[in-house]
C-alpha cells in the first residue's frame, strides 16, 4: 500500500480531516436531515396552530371557529358611497314610502309611482357606452324584451309570459333610477341580475334602452344629458368597454 493511501485512512493528519473523516461528517448531516424529515418536523408558519373554514371551535362561546366581522367593516373599494351609483337611489330615500302599481291584462304587476328613483345618469352617457349597453342588452335582455324594448323576445314568442313595453307612456317617463332598480334586484317575473350585470354594465344598459326609446319615439325628448362623471370604486361603462364583466 502506497504512503498516499494509508495516510487517507487516518482520520486526523496535522490537525486536517481527512477524506475518510470528511464522509462520516457527511453521512451524519444526511442522517439527521432524513430523521427531521421523514419524521415531519416543521419549523415554519405551515405548522401554526390554526382553525381551518367552518370548523368547529371549543373556545369561541357559539362554538364556530369562522368569526363574524367587526361592525361596521368595510373592504378596501368596497365602500361605494355613491348612492346614486351603485343604488339608483336619491340620497336619504324615505324608506316608508309606497310604491303604487296596477296590473296589466296578461297580469304583470306595473309600477306607476317611482319614488326615492333619480331621474338623472350617474354616469357621462356616450356612444360609447350606449354600444357597451347594447351588447349588454343583447346577451341578457333581449330574449325577454325583444330587439326594440316591445316585449317581444324569442322566449315570448314560444309561450313565455310577455313583459311590458318600454314604448308606452309609463315607462317613457319612468326616471333611470328605475330601470337600474329592477336590473339590479328584479321585479314581478323578472330576476335581479347583480350577480351578472356589474354595475357599470347596468348603467350602459339603461342608457340603451333610453336610446330604444328614442328611436321608436323620434319626437319625445328623452334625457340623455348627465353629471360629470362620479368618483366611485368602479370604472365608468365607457372605461370598463370590451373589458367589463
Amino acid at each position: 500500500m502506497s504512503r498516499n493511501s494509508r495516510t487517507a485512512e487516518v482520520e486526523v493528519i496535522n490537525g486536517k480531516v481527512s477524506m475518510k473523516g470528511r464522509r462520516s461528517v457527511f453521512a451524519l448531516c444526511l442522517l439527521a436531515f432524513a430523521l427531521l424529515t421523514g419524521c415531519g418536523v416543521r419549523f415554519d408558519m405551515q405548522d401554526q396552530p390554526r382553525y381551518k373554514t367552518y370548523k368547529k371551535s371549543d373556545f369561541f362561546k357559539d362554538g364556530r371557529a369562522s368569526r363574524d366581522l367587526p361592525e361596521g367593516t368595510v373592504a378596501r373599494g368596497l365602500l361605494k358611497d355613491n348612492k346614486a351609483f351603485y343604488t339608483g337611489k336619491i340620497d336619504n330615500p324615505d324608506p316608508n314610502v309606497q310604491v303604487q302599481t296596477t296590473t296589466d291584462p296578461t297580469g304583470n304587476t306595473l309600477v306607476s309611482s317611482f319614488p326615492n328613483d333619480i331621474t338623472e345618469f350617474p354616469i357621462t352617457v356616450t356612444k360609447d357606452v350606449i354600444d357597451r349597453g347594447q351588447d349588454r342588452f343583447n346577451i341578457y335582455c333581449i330574449v325577454c324584451h325583444g330587439p326594440v324594448g316591445a316585449g317581444d323576445g324569442m322566449i315570448v314568442r314560444r309561450g313565455f309570459v310577455k313583459p311590458p313595453t318600454y314604448h308606452d307612456d309609463r315607462l317613457r317617463n319612468a326616471p333611470v333610477g328605475h330601470f337600474f332598480d329592477v336590473m339590479s334586484n328584479g321585479w314581478g317575473r323578472m330576476n335581479g341580475y347583480a350577480a351578472q350585470i356589474s354595475v357599470a354594465d347596468r348603467w350602459a344598459i339603461v342608457a340603451y334602452i333610453r336610446a330604444l326609446q328614442a328611436s321608436q319615439n323620434p319626437t319625445e325628448i328623452m334625457k340623455m344629458n348627465s353629471t360629470s362623471p362620479a368618483k366611485t370604486g368602479e370604472t365608468s361603462a365607457a372605461e370598463t368597454h370590451g373589458g367589463a364583466k
